[in-house]
Parts: structure tokens; C-alpha cells; sequence
């Protein structure tokens, strides 16, 4: 093949690999993300993930991170007027309440908004008690700086995209495990599915 034409093959090939990483950022950044990573860690080992907050109820209710303690958590952060993540995985930690049978009488779910412009105690309310969601979510809302705490401690990722009444927020799908003494345990997948993520759930009780 002639030089030219080859480095013509060349230059057509970078300019279509340049324009599908274009394509790739706008899909993944004009959706919901991934988790950050967690791989920091304390001196035992875990991840640094949770801590101090404060936030109100869906009862209006102010509660800080000591709600945690005492039971098994699955703490989730997303916002009512989320199209297709937060009720799949609401739907999907239903039917892990499910798979876990008895063992679900230890865990509580924890529904934190990152709306809190929109999401107030009422709207969290009847959010909640919407059918084919877990019984029994608490769902914590706040103000904005409030909110922005908590996601931070659990190195949640959320950002506001649009302007007007249809903007909506992209932010990370992870579940997080908190054990009874109000500290993380495990990464849980938004699409690990009820039966996987009750068996990850069972070999930490057991751990304790």
C-alpha cells in the first residue's frame, strides 16, 4: 500500500477512535455513574466509607449516623424522580428482603436523596410507599450541604444536570452494607441481582 494511502488509513483511524472516546464520555457522563473507587482504606483494612451525618426523615425527623447502630444496613443514595436506577434497585432490594426471609428482620434500608430541593420528608413519604418497594425504607433528606456531607463520608458521587424544573442528577448506583456497628462492611452492585446479593449479605452476618 502506498505511504500516502496509509498514512490517509492512519489519520481516518485516530479521527474515528477520537470521535467514538467523544461519544463515550457524553454517554457516561450524560448518565447515572459508577461508584468512585474505594480502595482507601482505615489501619484495619476497610474502606473509608460512611461517618458523621445529619439528616431529617421522611417523618421530618432529625437523625444522624447513630441510626445506623444496632441493625444491618443497606444504605442507598438516589432521588424520587429517578426514571429507571432507583426504582430498579429499590424493586431489587424487595426482592433480596425476600430471598433473606427471617435474616431480613435484622437489616433496615436506608433511602438517602441527593434532590433535596425536591425531595422533601413528604415527597420521601409517599415515594417509599410506593408498591413493590422494600417495606419499611427510611428515606433522609436534607438540606443541600447536608446532603453533600453524607454523600461525601461515602464517597457517593452526585451532580445536578439541566436547569428549570427538568433537570435531573446523574449519581453512583452503590448499595452500601453497614453492619450493626454502623460500619461498612461490603460494596454491594446495583446489578448483582436478589439472589447474590442476599448471599453477600448472609456471609457477612455470619461474619459479623
Amino acid at each position: 500500500m502506498p505511504r500516502r494511502t496509509v498514512l490517509l488509513f492512519a489519520g481516518a483511524c485516530i479521527a474515528i477512535a477520537a470521535a467514538l472516546a467523544v461519544v463515550t464520555m457524553v454517554v457516561v457522563t450524560g448518565r447515572e455513574q459508577s461508584a468512585p473507587s474505594l480502595s482507601a482504606s482505615s489501619e484495619t483494612g476497610q474502606p473509608m466509607v460512611g461517618g458523621p451525618f445529619q439528616l431529617v426523615d421522611q417523618e421530618g425527623r432529625t437523625v444522624d449516623q447513630t441510626m445506623l447502630e444496632g441493625r444491618w444496613s443497606l444504605v442507598f443514595f438516589g432521588f424520587t424522580y429517578c426514571p429507571d436506577f432507583c426504582p430498579t434497585t429499590l424493586a431489587t432490594l424487595a426482592a433480596t428482603q425476600a430471598q433473606l426471609g427471617a435474616d431480613a428482620e435484622k437489616m433496615q434500608i436506608v433511602f438517602i436523596s441527593i434532590d433535596p430541593e425536591r425531595d422533601t420528608p413528604q415527597a420521601l413519604k409517599d415515594y417509599l410507599s410506593s408498591d413493590g418497594f422494600p417495606r419499611g425504607v427510611i428515606g433522609l433528606t436534607g438540606t443541600p450541604d447536608q446532603v453533600a456531607a453524607a454523600a461525601k463520608v461515602y464517597r457517593a458521587y452526585f451532580q445536578k444536570v439541566g436547569e428549570g424544573d427538568a433537570y435531573t442528577m446523574n449519581h453512583s448506583l452503590t448499595v452500601y452494607l453497614m453492619g450493626p456497628d454502623g460500619q461498612f462492611r461490603s460494596a454491594i452492585a446495583h446489578d448483582l441481582g436478589p439472589d447474590k446479593s442476599a448471599e453477600l449479605i448472609r456471609r457477612a452476618m455470619a461474619r459479623g
